[in-house]
């Protein structure tokens, strides 16, 4: 398996989601607490394609 960096748009969809999580956990925000964990494992999810598949 060869890895390739993510682009710059896929490295900050990921870190926008995870701050988006991680706040969520912490503050009362509307929608994104209730789903503060997913948002974290979408962020990595996203990040993993980012770094497997070429071009994305």
């Amino acid at each position: 398996m060869n890895l390739t960096p993510p682009t710059k748009n896929v490295f900050y969809v990921s870190v926008v989601l995870a701050v988006l999580g991680i706040l969520g956990s912490f503050i009362s925000i509307p929608f994104v607490s209730g789903y503060a964990f997913w948002f974290l494992v979408v962020a990595y999810i996203v990040l993993f394609l980012g770094n497997t598949m070429k071009g994305f």
